[in-house]
């Protein structure tokens, strides 16, 4: 009975060094060829410059090719539900964004739930927006300007990138908390809408600090303020809304996650190299040049960052009663 006994727990032994060295095997060889990294938007947006920093230092970490996929539609829903039916083996990711904090309030047809089917592996960046404002509105900081729109009610309009984007959402969030009322005027797209702004078309927008940082620097357009809680890098001497309007802030966050359920050592593999280039001189660099902040973290810091903005945009779409 004792050499039964002893037998048995040799054999246990071996059955648990076997399936530990199977995970460790498993968590060297990932990944053994090239990772699909889905962007719901189209090439040349923000997004997609973000992904392709990425997949580009990703690529040089992982040893495999990491290509990015733009699958554009629906507020970057139908990239998003492509990777959640994908296979959860770490080779097909998902460059999540603004969007994806912002869609499960707006459309109620979603064929998943973000929180719970997309498993988080790290956040990238907070890209902050800019209150920009057309040359001949006569504001030239925040305060100055909620006294001329309270002063002509309806009658200022505000550029929106689309119903329920990112600057649409966050220009909704200032007429809430600075009790103004703008005219919202829906262009199909960042580029459109900046294109009216620069025009005369519209009087004020909110623009990702990427897109605005060009006609900031020509004077096609003035900045008013940045919507991050602190100063941006980028803007160091243009104020923050919430300097003007208190607890105010709006940001684009960006990050990358997987379909649920993929193996924790392939998301910790994917986390460790992707906070490792925050570290990388050269390219915290490339990241701070798209006009945002770097996130370093772990897969449940970003989880619950994502959370946070869930729930922070569910109260500005409630309110406003948006719908797709």
């Amino acid at each position: 009975m004792h050499i039964a006994r002893r037998r048995f727990l040799s054999l246990a032994g071996v059955g648990a060094v076997s399936a530990a060295t199977v995970t460790i095997a498993k968590a060297q060889s990932y990944p053994v060829r090239p990772v699909h990294l889905i962007v719901g938007f189209p090439a040349g947006g923000p997004n997609d410059i973000l992904a392709r920093l990425m997949g580009q230092w990703l690529s040089g970490r992982l040893g495999q090719p990491v290509i990015v996929e733009n699958r554009p539609g629906a507020s970057g829903n139908i990239a998003t539900e492509a990777v959640v039916h994908a296979p959860a083996d770490g080779y097909t990711l998902l460059l999540v964004g603004p969007a994806n904090a912002i869609s499960p309030s707006i459309h109620d047809d979603l064929n998943y739930n973000f929180l719970r089917d997309i498993a988080p592996v790290a956040a990238i960046a907070r890209e902050p927006l800019v209150m920009l404002a057309h040359p001949s509105v006569p504001a030239k900081t925040v305060p100055e300007f909620i006294s001329y729109a309270k002063a002509n009610a309806g009658g200022v309009t505000m550029a929106s990138t689309g119903n329920g984007s990112s600057p649409h959402v966050s220009g909704l969030l200032f007429k809430m908390m600075a009790g103004v009322d703008l005219t919202v005027v829906h262009y199909a797209g960042g580029g459109p809408a900046l294109k009216g702004m620069i025009e005369g078309k519209s009087h004020v927008m909110f623009e990702p600090m990427s897109a605005a940082i060009g006609p900031i620097r020509s004077d096609k357009l003035r900045a008013l303020a940045v919507t991050s809680a602190t100063r941006s890098e980028a803007l160091p001497d243009v104020p923050t809304v919430g300097q003007s309007v208190p607890g105010y802030e709006a940001s684009a966050v960006t990050g990358i996650g997987a379909p649920a359920n993929t193996p924790a050592d392939i998301i910790d593999t994917l986390n460790r190299e992707i906070n490792a280039a925050f570290t990388d001189p050269a390219m915290k660099a490339r990241l701070l040049d798209t006009g945002g902040a770097v996130l370093p973290g772990s897969p449940a810091d970003f989880r619950r960052l994502m959370a946070e903005e869930t729930e922070k945009w569910a109260k500005v779409i409630k309110a406003y009663s948006l719908k797709p």
